[in-house]
């Protein structure tokens, strides 16, 4: 009797495991969906709609971005979160995804169990840049202005606990240095205010930050990153500006819900990795100032896992509360 349930449970086992790889053979046959948790034409947006023009026809289905901003993207992945986990809504993870579960705010969600995390896709790194009434050319002149006149010179951000945020506390720590912040209700506000100079500094995204760059509205003082961009071949690195701990990317990933099969997790893989590797999807990132990262699910999880540590201590040094 145990003999013969022994077989009946292997049989069951191999033919749940046909039927999954049979499913994510014929997967998709409908529409994906891609929630992105934040407005139209931030860095998130811009990688999402990047990808997904690539990859939709590779997979035989277009791919829609639905942007879902609001609760500092607790409206959009939660939405991802309580979806079915049948591949047909997928979701885009950054740094901010990361920081959130240390502010103490309740999500309505488990950030660390209820997603499957499908692919890091793309990153850029982050820079200071400051607006050209600033008198400091180089990063220790503005450095050596706010040991001077410590708490004068202030630093916005997107709000608190955003990737403006940290990354303005990470280069304060490393710094020695005291800047007052002030926090904006989006990176939209705080752009603005910059170029207006009603705030002196910003850490934010390089894409983000790059036409502003280019039209000579904000001025670049360091990339936080071991090497120059190309984009900003006369901009120094953290590592050369002497703070290579400030180093810290902008990553863009892929994530579905937790209990998609994997067969459609590596589906999705093989389908972004290929639209990151090809001539015009390398293109149109460089363009961004972003470079592909198709690394596999395990390292994607890995990188989720370590950058919500790596935050979750800055955001506990610096007593960081979210709004």
């Amino acid at each position: 009797m145990v003999l013969l349930n022994a077989r009946w449970l292997t049989s069951a086992i191999l033919l749940l495991g046909g039927t999954g790889a049979a499913l994510a053979q014929a997967y998709p046959t409908k529409p994906v969906t891609v929630i992105v948790p934040y407005a139209v034409g931030g860095t998130t947006d811009i990688v999402a709609r990047l990808v997904t023009t690539q990859i939709g026809n590779g997979l035989g289905q277009p791919m829609v971005v639905d942007n879902r901003a609001g609760g500092g993207g607790n409206i959009g992945w939660g939405a991802v979160a309580r979806s079915a986990p049948d591949g047909y809504t997928l979701l885009t993870t950054e740094m901010s995804f990361t920081i959130a579960p240390a502010l103490g705010t309740k999500q309505p969600f488990d950030p660390k169990k209820d997603f499957a995390h499908i692919i890091t896709a793309a990153a850029a790194p982050h820079v200071l840049v400051v607006n050209p009434s600033v008198p400091a050319k180089t990063v220790q002149e503005f450095i050596a202005a706010a040991k001077a006149h410590p708490g004068k010179l202030n630093y916005g951000s997107g709000g608190n606990g955003t990737n403006t945020h940290l990354g303005g506390e990470l280069f304060k720590r490393e710094a020695a240095i005291d800047l007052t912040h002030v926090p904006y209700k989006g990176a939209g506000q705080v752009l603005q205010d910059l170029m207006g100079g009603q705030v002196q500094a910003l850490v934010t995204s390089l894409p983000t930050a790059l036409p502003h760059i280019k039209s000579g509205k904000l001025r670049a003082l360091m990339v936080t990153s071991e090497k120059r961009s190309p984009l900003l071949p006369d901009v120094p690195s953290a590592k050369e500006a002497g703070l290579p701990r400030v180093a810290m990317d902008f990553w863009v990933g892929f994530s579905a819900p937790a209990g998609t099969s994997q067969p459609v997790i590596d589906k999705l893989n093989k389908a972004i990795t290929d639209a990151l590797n090809s001539a015009d999807g390398r293109k149109r990132l460089a363009e961004q100032g972003l470079e592909p990262v198709p690394n596999s699910p395990t390292q994607a999880s890995q990188l989720v896992a370590a950058e919500m540590q790596r935050w979750g201590a800055v955001v506990k040094a610096a007593g960081i509360k979210a709004d």
